[in-house]
């Protein structure tokens, strides 16, 4: 696996691994989680590296601005420069999957829903590792598995929000894209434990895309922590959900010649 730090042009440093044995044109854009504060392309290399090797694919790791000395939209505002940097490269639309975990998640749908809106071309896919999609907290799960989601203490949920959205709306659907309009969207890819204080995020948001047409697919891991393919070097479990998402990846259809 090569490992190359390459600017994306207006959208700064971005992480490239490129398997050794490259097989597709295919490029997964991926957006690591951490609270909107915390993370980085390097504490996500290992576990995108391996689905990078699984998929055949080159994958790209950008860096965002953080808070506080970011708030939103400020983060969604680079993730989304660099989807446009990707597309100046004469990257297909159909060639990209985008992807992320946790607070990422929030800033990938947040980019599919501008494509949506805009009628822009789309990405192949779309997926998301217990993505953060609701800023108000307002799923069932956010109190039943207060005390046993092992990762994500609830009580600091609110300061998180807070600290991010500088008194915006939490129902701003480009703060929560579970209240986003996600009509003619690619096929999406959900995994989240039940375990989890976001467990109802992802179980809500795969109804609405279901209601709005979208193919889903969503899968709930049983009593796993939260992002738990993080863990994929420890975690049998994680291993087996990043071969599930590989899968997935490829059977999605390739770009095609002449696309906009």
């Amino acid at each position: 696996m090569r490992s190359d730090w390459c600017d994306l042009p207006g959208a700064g440093a971005a992480l490239w691994l490129t398997p050794k044995h490259l097989c597709k044109t295919r490029v997964i854009l991926y957006i690591h989680g951490g609270g909107f504060a915390f993370g980085s392309p390097e504490t996500h290399r290992a576990m995108v590296a391996r689905l990078a090797l699984l998929t055949g694919a080159r994958a790209v790791l950008p860096r965002y601005d953080r808070v506080p000395e970011a708030a939103f939209p400020k983060p969604a505002q680079d993730v989304r420069a660099a989807w446009d940097a990707l597309r100046q490269t004469g990257i297909l639309a159909q060639d990209i999957v985008i992807g992320g975990d946790s607070a990422g998640g929030a800033l990938v749908f947040d980019l599919l829903a501008q494509l949506c809106r805009e009628g822009a071309a789309l990405p192949a896919g779309v997926f998301g590792l217990s993505p953060l999609l609701d800023m108000t907290f307002s799923g069932s799960s956010f109190a039943e598995n207060t005390k046993c989601d092992v990762l994500l203490p609830a009580a600091r949920a609110a300061e998180m929000a807070d600290l991010y959205l500088q008194g915006q709306s939490a129902r701003h659907p480009r703060a929560s894209p579970i209240f986003a309009d996600f009509e003619g969207a690619p096929p999406i890819w959900l995994t989240v434990s039940d375990s989890e204080i976001l467990r109802d995020d992802s179980r809500r948001f795969a109804a609405r895309l279901r209601d709005a047409g979208v193919a889903v697919t969503f899968e709930e891991a049983h009593d796993l922590p939260h992002v738990w393919p993080l863990f994929q070097n420890h975690l049998p479990e994680a291993r087996a959900t990043l071969s599930a998402l590989a899968n997935w990846i490829n059977a999605l259809p390739p770009g095609q010649a002449g696309e906009s």
